[in-house]
């Protein structure tokens, strides 16, 4: 069905939004979610053209696609938000060049204003050792703690816990083996607490497991639990012990690097047991870092306290 205002390319009234949308589900297998993303940002260009009297892809230029841009900022768009729309319409592009639509692509080289880092969220020590306090009195719950004390030991993502298999796990060297981004494998290191929590859990397990199954963790049903699950049960546990909402798997990885670099301020071996292939995503926990010296600063320093 045609996408009501679409320019026109090469004199056609071809809906190439819709031909583009066909492109990513069958040639490129894309999910529907994503799918479904790509048009709603599309949709939101060609509503634009519409409006600037532009009835012809191939006149479309750089400016154009900067002037776009702009304005979806200062509607209100966040810079991440406007990020994924240029590199839909460089997609988009690339596709018309394939099929011969228009001369170049004119999103290329276009930036999005600069978003501004995020800082992550972390629990302190504090919190952590309240989450970690759970009395297991049922082999899931047994699991759920070995689950939440894996995290927070060893740093892992929520990827790399669901998908261990008990050939991963040399609890007598106390490490773990992961497969990160990439399908870059790495050994972690497993703290004292954490490889008793998933003795604990071990010892459970085989009632649980179906035959065969390989995973470390496994659900009601004996098969490999799912992110979805282990989200769901972190949040569950969380909000048990009355901490904020919002607690969720990679908050224990946040919480790991920051707890690690406030100790050690050693940034590189902070790095290399995230997994992090370059080291300026690791700096970020540097800011979480300062902000938790500012603190002490501000409360400790005789020019720095506040009276009274």
């Amino acid at each position: 069905m045609p996408t009501v205002g679409l320019p026109r390319t090469q004199g056609t009234v071809v809906d190439w939004i819709g031909s583009f949308h066909q492109h990513l589900a069958a040639e490129r297998r894309l999910s529907p979610l994503t799918v479904s993303a790509y048009r709603r940002e599309l949709d939101a260009f060609a509503r634009w053209c519409a409006q600037q009297g532009l009835r012809d892809w191939a006149r479309i230029d750089g400016q154009h696609v900067r002037s776009f841009a702009a304005r979806s900022h200062a509607a209100g768009l966040q810079a991440r938000s406007v990020q994924r729309r240029l590199s839909a319409l460089r997609t988009f592009f690339a596709y018309l060049m394939r099929e011969g639509a228009v001369p170049g692509n004119p999103a290329i080289g276009i930036s999005a204003p600069k978003a501004g880092k995020r800082l992550p969220h972390t629990l302190d020590v504090d919190q952590m050792g309240r989450l970690l306090a759970l009395q297991p009195v049922s082999a899931l719950q047994a699991r759920d703690l070995a689950i939440m004390e894996l995290l927070y030991s060893s740093g892992l993502r929520l990827a790399e816990l669901v998908g261990l298999d008990l050939g991963d796990l040399d609890l007598a060297d106390r490490t773990v083996r992961v497969l990160g981004k990439g399908s870059k494998a790495r050994v972690m290191p497993v703290g004292r607490q954490a490889v008793a929590a998933l003795q604990a859990w071990l010892r459970e397990r085989g009632a649980l497991a179906a035959g065969g199954e390989p995973a470390v963790f496994v659900g009601q049903r004996g098969k490999r639990l799912g992110a979805r699950a282990v989200q769901l049960l972190v949040a569950r546990h969380a909000r048990a012990q009355g901490l904020p909402q919002g607690v969720h798997p990679h908050l224990f990885r946040h919480s790991f690097a920051t707890h690690l670099l406030e100790s050690s301020r050693d940034l590189r071996a902070v790095q290399e047991l995230l997994g992090h292939a370059s080291i300026s995503t690791t700096q970020i926990y540097t800011h979480l870092d300062f902000q938790h010296l500012a603190r002490i600063y501000e409360s400790s320093h005789p020019r720095a306290r506040r009276r009274g």
